[in-house]
């Protein structure tokens, strides 16, 4: 099963907005009609049924959408950049990789149909109609189109299950579930039979639960021995766990605390999840005999336990409807505590978000919307050189660059353009 895999995603860009002039025979100063660009496209990571795993996205690390078109004359919007939809099964989380090392959970598909937006496209430029007023009838400037978000993306399946069954290796796992559910799991008699994680639907007589067997957990997993704990995530979501022990072991008790060592160094939140501790092995007679012994000891450390038979079904059915008493009262525990979730406004101060410093004898003016700025035949119509320093004034930028100590005659660069003040 192919569980966990990281991607590289890409936006479209927006398409450039158009600088144009209607010009038509009988219809005196037509004024500007350029278009504005198209949005580029997105990417989407949605949950769908009928995927099962993340194994076409081993082939396959680098996803780009198209880019959005460049407005034309005549007011023509620009086609919007075509989105890509990446189809994930149910139970992924989408994390975001960030430099600091720690993944960032963007979203947790865990129902079919949800979607997330992992990289967003860049928006359009707007068109020199954006630009013309009752002084500036005549603009000669637009906007090229924003680049699209790109960011490393990591996916993350953790499978969908009620319960979970843990324990050392060879302790009858793959047999319980065989004799719980329908499943076929491969049962064999040497250790690490299941290599990845299984599951089963149990039928109880009251409800149905997902039973779920994850391969078998040995001391120092967390150091890369076994199969390691990274499989461990599949029970992150299920909200009880199934502690087999193997009674015909030296000491079961310290089996048991040996997996729960593990699993709290794979993360806390697992080893505070409710267990229900299953000795198994009970129909081989050294077994029986030291029954009442093994049953003291996890008596003495608070740990109350069930005998099962999972080769011959003695006692699996008594374990399954306590899975299934405990499962129904945490629900009615969950449903009773429930809130439902203030929502905070946090409103953002108004302000331009521009800036300015300076670089040898040229002012950097860093402002959004304004580093995407396109001229008309560049800057050397004396006419466009004062459309910019009207719009950098009409923004307020203009006496931040009077604060700066600009003179005329100095170079002002603004994204790609450059022109004297």
């Amino acid at each position: 099963m192919i569980d966990w895999v990281g991607i590289v995603v890409k936006a479209g860009k927006g398409g450039d907005g158009a600088i144009s002039f209607r010009r038509e025979k009988f219809v005196p100063y037509g004024g500007p009609d350029g278009g504005d660009g198209g949005v580029g496209g997105s990417i989407v990571v949605k949950a769908d049924s009928t995927v099962t795993d993340l194994r076409k996205f081993r082939t396959k690390r680098m996803y780009r959408s198209g880019n959005g078109e460049g407005g034309r004359g005549k007011k023509k919007h620009g086609r919007n950049g075509e989105a890509v939809v990446l189809s994930v099964p149910a139970g992924t989380v989408v994390s975001r990789k960030c430099p600091a090392g720690d993944d960032a959970i963007i979203a947790d598909l865990d129902e079919p149909g949800q979607s997330v937006v992992v990289a967003r496209g860049g928006k359009g430029g707007l068109g020199n109609t954006h630009f013309s007023s009752s002084t500036n009838q005549a603009p000669r400037i637009a906007q090229h189109g924003e680049s699209g978000e790109e960011s490393s993306v990591v996916l993350e399946l953790r499978l969908i299950a009620d319960a979970g069954i843990i324990g050392y290796p060879n302790v009858g796992k793959s047999t319980l579930l065989a004799a719980a559910s329908a499943a076929r799991p491969k049962i064999a008699s040497y250790p690490f039979t299941t290599l990845e994680p299984m599951l089963g639907a149990v039928e109880d007589g009251r409800q149905g639960f997902v039973l779920a067997e994850i391969p078998g957990l040995v001391e120092d997993a967390h150091l890369g021995r076994g199969l390691g704990h990274g499989f461990l995530r599949h029970i992150m979501r299920t909200r009880l766990l199934v502690h087999l022990v193997d009674g015909s072991a030296e000491s079961p008790l310290d089996n048991m605390v040996r997996v729960n060592n593990e699993l709290s160094l794979f993360d806390s939140a697992l080893a505070q999840k409710l267990q229900l501790v299953a000795v198994n092995k009970i129909d081989l007679p050294q077994v029986r005999a030291r029954q009442a012994g093994i049953g003291d000891t996890f008596g003495k450390a608070g740990v109350k336990v069930l005998f099962v038979s999972a080769e011959t079904g003695d006692g699996v059915d008594r374990l399954m409807a306590a899975v299934a008493d405990m499962l129904v009262g945490i629900t009615v525990e969950k449903e009773t505590g429930e809130r439902i979730p203030r929502k905070i406004f946090r409103p953002q101060p108004r302000g331009t978000g521009a800036g300015v410093h300076r670089e040898g004898d040229t002012f950097i003016v860093e402002a959004p919307g304004m580093g995407r700025l396109v001229a008309e035949g560049g800057t050397v119509s004396p006419e466009v050189r004062y459309q910019l320093k009207r719009r950098l004034t009409r923004l307020g930028i203009g006496r931040t660059l009077q604060k700066a100590g600009i003179k005329p005659g100095d170079k002002v660069r603004c994204g790609t353009l450059e022109w004297e003040w």
